[in-house]
């Protein structure tokens, strides 16, 4: 059995799927029961939280592997107690999906919480693995409204590129590392084929819609204030920070994603066009 924290999720979603796809048993863990209907056929899916980790022990009695999925927003979370109560459900192996920046921007205060998860799992005896992914295809999903409303997208550093990646690759990635325990000890930076600007993906956009979108430029200023109604502060100054003046270790792509599927990560307008009902 293979349990999947964050299971509704831009991660959590198709991970449960492919994990099913591939035959596994899975228990889909999340603070919401997806809707009526949506719930996938032989997925357990149970309500815990992650914030309460007493919550979690009811739910990985026979679990192998779990799937841990720490968000990079500012809630602070026990990473010992959440580790107490993972082994003792019984679990053997944890995929941490953690954050690129934990590695190329070593103390940085907006994601603190996420070197100290990474620490914690690799001292606590379990076979581990750490995913690092860089920023997400889905974070386009910020314009939807406005490109439906205006064929519109504002945002700040136009020109400035980075090489996101498509959150069902991180999902393939790790339903690879959930199954195979030779990925033990492991830690896998993933990121996109190639950085994209803020301008290109707006193009990119327009061309999955069939109609042109407009790029409207922001201010370092103007995109703090749109940010904090939404992320703490820590976060907003690092988020700006990576996307205003990446360091060339953040521009790089890596291989690791083709180097464990076998092929090129999908590309942004890739999933533009498989996404683009949300921006018509």
């Amino acid at each position: 059995m293979i349990a999947v924290t964050g299971a509704t999720g831009n991660v959590g979603r198709p991970l449960v799927r492919a994990l099913v796809a591939a035959g596994e048993r899975v228990t889909a863990v999340s603070r919401q029961l997806p809707p009526e209907g949506e719930e996938l056929a032989g997925v357990r899916h149970v309500r815990a939280d992650l914030a309460e980790p007493e919550s979690l022990k009811a739910v990985l009695d026979g679990v192998e592997a779990l799937h841990l999925l720490i968000a990079g927003g500012g809630e602070r979370l026990d990473p010992q107690g959440i580790l107490d109560a993972v082994k003792s459900g019984g679990v053997r192996r944890v995929v941490l999906q953690s954050s690129q920046i934990v590695g190329t921007r070593p103390g940085a205060a907006s994601h603190q919480h996420l070197a100290e998860f990474e620490d914690a799992v690799m001292r606590s005896g379990l076979d581990w693995t750490v995913l690092r992914p860089g920023g997400f295809h889905s974070n386009a999903f910020m314009w939807a409204e406005s490109v439906r409303s205006h064929r519109t997208v504002a945002a700040p550093f136009p020109d400035t590129g980075l090489p996101a990646i498509d959150p069902a690759d991180i999902a393939e990635v790790a339903a690879l590392a959930l199954r195979d325990p030779s990925h033990a000890g492991r830690t896998y930076e993933l990121t996109g084929p190639a950085p994209l600007s803020p301008l290109e993906q707006a193009r990119a956009i327009g061309e999955a819609v069939g109609s042109p979108v407009r790029f409207v430029g922001l201010s370092r200023e103007e995109a703090r204030a749109q940010m904090s109604r939404f992320m703490p502060g820590p976060v907003v100054d690092g988020t700006l920070a990576i996307l205003g003046e990446p360091s060339p270790a953040e521009q790089r792509v890596s291989p690791a994603v083709e180097q464990l599927l076998g092929r090129p990560p999908r590309t942004f307008a890739e999933w533009a066009a498989s996404n683009s009902a949300a921006f018509r």
